[in-house]
């Protein structure tokens, strides 16, 4: 369902809840600045159920951010990698289907990462599982990644076992905690335009 709907489809966590709110201001703040839903160039190898215009004569769709019916299942990842994954983690990935969509958190510009389809949700967990490996080889704290920055790989990520959010570059141990909860990270974002600029991590 669309985010401007008041009902969900599941009992809200704190995170859901955190990230409901927050996709739901920036999709606020994209139709108060352009005057119509987000756009991106029409891909017919990537379908989404976010998707509900399109495509027009210059090959763009609108779309908007979708509350799943049902929450995503981990099952597989977790047996693959033996482990359970945190609940926040589960909830964040799981509870919605959107594009990236980029944020202002206080130290500077980020693009928070979202599941755009099934399709999608399938890829994310082959790339989680390849990012825990790497982690394992290198000895360094099992995290799993929820936003990219435009500086030099920098990467925010919760870490598994605390569920504290921190900064990290791929293969390296954490340079630094961003907050002590997912929510806590969520609660300190602001959205941005497509096109806005601004100081990155």
């Amino acid at each position: 369902m669309p985010l401007n709907s008041t009902d969900i489809t599941h009992p809200r966590d704190p995170v859901q809840a955190s990230l409901w709110d927050l996709l739901s201001r920036w999709l606020d703040a994209v139709r108060e600045g352009t005057g119509h839903l987000p756009s991106l160039s029409h891909d017919e190898d990537w379908p989404s159920p976010c998707v509900v215009e399109g495509p027009d004569a210059a090959s763009q769709v609108r779309w908007h951010p979708l509350s799943r019916e049902e929450r995503a299942d981990f099952s597989g990842i977790e047996h693959a990698l033996e482990t359970r994954l945190h609940p926040d983690i589960q909830s964040f990935y799981g509870s919605f289907y959107s594009n990236p969509v980029p944020m202002r958190a206080p130290d500077g510009k980020l693009t928070l990462l979202q599941v755009w389809s099934d399709r999608d949700f399938d890829r994310l967990l082959e790339n989680l599982i390849g990012h825990a490996l790497a982690q394992r080889r290198a000895g360094t704290p099992f995290s799993l990644f929820i936003a990219v920055t435009d500086e030099d790989d920098l990467n925010l990520c919760v870490n598994n076992e605390h569920g504290n959010v921190v900064l990290e570059r791929p293969g390296e141990p954490p340079l630094r905690e961003v907050a002590s909860s997912l929510v806590e990270f969520l609660d300190d974002l602001e959205p941005l335009l497509p096109d806005d600029s601004g100081d990155t991590f």
